[in-house]
């Protein structure tokens, strides 16, 4: 509302000085100027490029402006202007004095006949200085041309500086950051991964790389604690904080590493989320381009619920505790081959767009997947289901690889749709399958299939072909 309200103040204020100075030149020169079209062409487009040129200036620092105020990073410079070449100024001294003649002599060939000698003469006067003021008016264009010139050059080598100061305070911060993350204490530790969370959320050019460097130490080695740790005799002394206790090299507690790891985990989930709770944009959502590699990383009672990955990779992760990806979105592939979770699972709700590899996880606890949507191909072969499993109205849009996959438990599969081809050849399922309204568009295969408990298929359907199983039921 401000930007048009001083637009139109703009506008107006152009309007009373145009209508000042209709009112303040005499009308002999407007008759003059309207005689001899080329001077009035040539006037008009000086101050129409003059008048360009203050508006693309002040809309170009106000988007510059508005950048700024929406992040702290450092502003890299525009493009470089080009130096003048050497015939610009001659050039420009040229035109000016063709001008000013052309005003001058067309301005004298217009001159009436009538009238005495003394007021022929008052006119021709008139007239060369009607001529020489618009050569004045033209050569103040001129320098005010390259008067603006100067300034953006100026401006523009005040900007660089300011940008190489702030690149060169954005590295130091980073790399004293990254040396906190090295400590064998934990609140060191602790210091630098909220620094490194605050200089990305002020330097979106960073982010990228401060998440690597997040997840590089989470793919760090790591033993989680007992749940309840080993007292130590009554007769011996505990040892200093931070040391082996034998004179060696300090280690890091596993229980203060615990917490560290914890923080890096929310770090991470805090700023992958695209909404807050009230469904309202996130101001700290890092974008959708953000890759994950948490490849054999040891992650801690996990919560991705409700974040928007890009490309993510848990490839041989090993998840400690709960792991949560309630509503998650993958907008590109998921990444799980050969993961480990030693808790309950959720992936209700989940969306992969791109591949879901899946290929000998093993699941300890429950593992859910009810509503989650495949968009491309999902597999999961060789996958251990140790506690339950609910598959309940996924929707597979390519195919479902389950080939050799090991249900201890109970599999539920209840009125999911598999839109591609079903592979669930040599697979075993040691408690009840429930296969109820499934929809098989394409073909099914359950050659080898081991059911020692119950399976359903009621209601199932089948539009392509199936091999081996109860499917041929």
């Amino acid at each position: 509302m401000t930007r048009r309200i001083s637009t139109v103040l703009a506008v107006l204020g152009g309007l009373g000085v145009a209508a000042l100075v209709a009112v303040w030149v005499p009308a002999g020169w407007w008759a003059a100027l309207a005689a001899h079209w080329a001077v009035l062409l040539l006037v008009v487009a000086t101050v129409a490029a003059l008048t360009a040129s203050a508006v693309l200036r002040y809309r170009s620092g106000d988007r510059r402006r508005r950048a700024a105020e929406a992040s702290a990073a450092p502003v890299a410079p525009d493009r470089p202007l080009r130096p003048l070449p050497s015939w610009v100024i001659p050039a420009g001294a040229v035109a000016v004095a063709a001008v000013t003649w052309l005003a001058v002599w067309g301005l004298q060939a217009t001159l009436p006949e009538a009238g005495t000698q003394v007021q022929r003469a008052q006119l021709r006067v008139e007239g060369i200085r009607t001529g020489l003021t618009i050569g004045a008016g033209v050569t103040a264009a001129f320098a005010l041309l390259l008067a603006f010139r100067r300034q953006q050059l100026a401006e523009r080598t005040q900007q660089a500086t300011e940008y190489d100061a702030g690149e060169k305070r954005v590295t130091e911060l980073y790399v004293k950051a990254a040396e906190q993350l090295g400590s064998d204490k934990a609140p060191v530790r602790l210091a630098g991964l909220y620094a490194l969370e605050r200089l990305a959320q002020d330097n979106p050019a960073q982010r990228q790389s401060i998440v690597e460097v997040i997840c590089a130490y989470l793919r760090m080695p790591y033993t989680p604690p007992e749940a309840k740790p080993t007292p130590e005799p009554a007769d011996q002394a505990p040892a200093a904080e931070g040391s082996s206790g034998d004179g060696e090299k300090p280690t890091v507690d596993p229980r203060e590493e615990r917490q560290v790891r914890l923080a890096a985990q929310r770090i991470l989930a805090r700023h992958l989320r695209p909404e807050t709770r009230d469904k309202k944009p996130d101001p700290s959502y890092w974008g959708p381009a953000v890759v994950l590699d948490l490849t054999e990383a040891v992650l801690l009672d996990v919560d991705f619920s409700d974040c928007h990955l890009h490309d993510a990779t848990f490839t041989g992760a090993h998840f400690v505790g709960p792991a949560r990806f309630h509503s998650t979105t993958f907008s590109g592939d998921a990444r799980f081959r050969r993961a480990t979770f030693r808790g309950e699972t959720s992936f209700s709700g989940v969306t992969v767009r791109g591949t879901a590899s899946f290929d000998r996880v093993t699941f300890s606890g429950g593992a859910r997947f009810g509503g989650a949507m495949f968009g491309g191909d999902a597999w999961f072969g060789g996958v251990k289901f140790i506690g339950g499993t609910w598959f309940g109205r996924v929707m597979f849009s390519g195919g479902a690889g389950f080939e050799g996959a090991m249900f201890i438990a109970d599999a539920q599969f209840d009125r999911a749709m598999f839109c591609g081809g079903a592979w669930f050849s040599g697979a075993m399922f040691g408690g009840d399958a429930q296969f109820g309204g499934v929809t098989f568009r394409g073909d099914a295969w359950f050659g080898r299939v081991m059911f020692s408990g119950g399976a359903n298929f009621a209601g199932a359907t089948l539009n392509g072909e199936s091999y081996g199983g109860p499917a041929n039921q």
